[in-house]
């Protein structure tokens, strides 16, 4: 009996320093919920697929930069967050503005759900949406071979970069965290 009290107290403070790690990550986030929601609503994608890839790319840290030219939330390319101020006639957009966290959210929705409908002929179109996100689109149709086509599971295998493989598969498991967590009334 008294060899299991110290595993249960490992157990005990196991739970505990998880549910700090969540909880300080949840901080972060509540303050940009508003806007991530918003963004999520008019683009048409899951606000906590978006709340997964903000996570992933900055930690919800606005200022974020990328060693590519990504800014923000999302980390939006200039290029990307250009399609989404061309789609909403803003001519006078420039990159710097997706700084601004309700922004750079609306930009990154956008292209996450444009990419998201570029995949939906397979069975599940969010992990060739994030791979397009991560490595870009001619990537994706590299992998996007045999069985791949078509099954989600086969094209995360075939994903030639270990940082993208590893990307889509983290912002899939912290998506799938949040979903549960939401059905325990954690969101």
């Amino acid at each position: 009996m008294k060899r299991c009290r110290p595993i249960f107290i490992l157990s005990l403070l196991g739970v505990a320093l998880t549910t700090l790690w969540l909880a300080r990550d949840e901080w972060r986030a509540r303050q940009f919920i508003p806007q991530i929601n918003s963004a999520s609503r008019q683009a048409g994608v899951d606000p906590l697929l978006v709340r997964a890839v903000v996570w992933r790319e900055s930690r919800f840290h606005p200022e974020a930069r990328g060693s590519h030219g990504e800014i923000g939330l999302m980390q939006i390319q200039e290029i990307a967050a250009q399609q989404w101020a061309d789609a909403r006639h803003n001519s006078d957009f420039q990159h710097e503005h997706c700084l601004d966290p309700s922004t750079n959210t609306l930009a990154g929705a956008y292209y996450l759900g444009r990419l998201i409908k570029r995949y939906a002929a397979g069975d599940n179109p969010v992990p060739y949406a994030l791979a397009d996100y991560n490595a870009g689109r001619g990537n994706v149709l590299k992998w996007k071979t045999g069985e791949a086509s078509t099954n989600s599971l086969a094209f995360i295998d075939h994903i030639g970069f270990r940082s993208t493989q590893s990307y889509v598969k983290s912002v899939m498991r912290r998506h799938a965290l949040y979903r549960w967590l939401g059905r325990l009334g954690w969101s």
